[in-house]
């Protein structure tokens, strides 16, 4: 598995494509955080990150599902799915492999947003000066948020072998959990079940993480996603 986990790795950065996606990303929220008018810390005048973890969100969107279209979708079209089947690893741990290194992915681009706290921190009157429990559990919500649109991206890999038709679909069932079912409850559709509905919406547990406040309600959904969306794969893959 470990070889697997490697070999999705150097597959992502042997070529410009993955450079090219990860600056686009790092470049974004550098935008967003100190240049944009309207979310720029400079401007707004508090040491807060709240841009940062407002818009990242919508970035991971886009971003994961690109990490992730082909890591089932061209293994299958260009036959070397055949070949891993074959290999003493099984589906599952395949599975597992790929949707590590994904992780692994997501994990190195958000290290370099570690690089804004310090700035904040030295930027505050008096330096330090800013709420660091509720950075730490807003960034902890973000690699968490970024574990589960990995499995969904993983998940829509396997649904298809084009990368592109993957991609939508990782855009479009991210996009679902995080803003969709919040959408609805605002909108007060089906009011007696919306509770439940806020409780299964990704954005709800994001931002109680962002308070400040760890707890295993919140760990526990996001767990939760995780297993069912690699189970399902594992589902659809056996039977494929």
């Amino acid at each position: 598995m470990f070889a697997l986990y490697r070999k999705e790795i150097n597959a992502f950065f042997s070529n410009l494509s993955g450079y090219l996606i990860l600056a686009v990303f790092l470049v974004s929220l550098g935008l967003i955080v100190w240049v944009f008018p309207d979310t720029s810390v400079l401007e707004y005048g508090f040491a807060d990150l709240e841009p940062l973890f407002v818009y990242t969100p919508f970035v991971f969107i886009f971003l994961i599902p690109a990490i992730t279209m082909k890591m089932i979708a061209e293994e299958r079209r260009s036959g070397t799915w055949e070949i891993l089947l074959t290999s003493p690893l099984g589906i599952l741990r395949i599975i597992i492999g790929k949707y590590l290194a994904s992780l692994t992915l997501i994990f190195l681009a958000l290290i370099p947003t570690l690089l804004f706290y310090y700035s904040i921190v030295q930027l505050g009157d008096p330096v330090g000066n800013i709420d660091h429990a509720g950075f730490f559990g807003s960034w902890i919500g973000l690699c968490l948020m970024g574990a589960v649109f990995a499995s969904i991206g993983i998940f829509s890999s396997a649904l298809t072998s084009h990368q592109i038709v993957a991609f939508i679909w990782g855009v479009f069932l991210s996009f679902l959990l995080y803003f969709g079912l919040t959408a609805l409850v605002q909108m007060q559709i089906m009011s007696p079940i919306a509770l439940f509905l806020e409780s299964l919406s990704l954005s709800y547990h994001y931002q109680s993480m962002g308070r400040g406040v760890i707890v295993s309600e919140n760990l526990a959904y996001f767990m939760t996603v995780v297993v069912l969306m690699l189970g399902l794969t594992t589902i659809i893959l056996k039977r494929k």
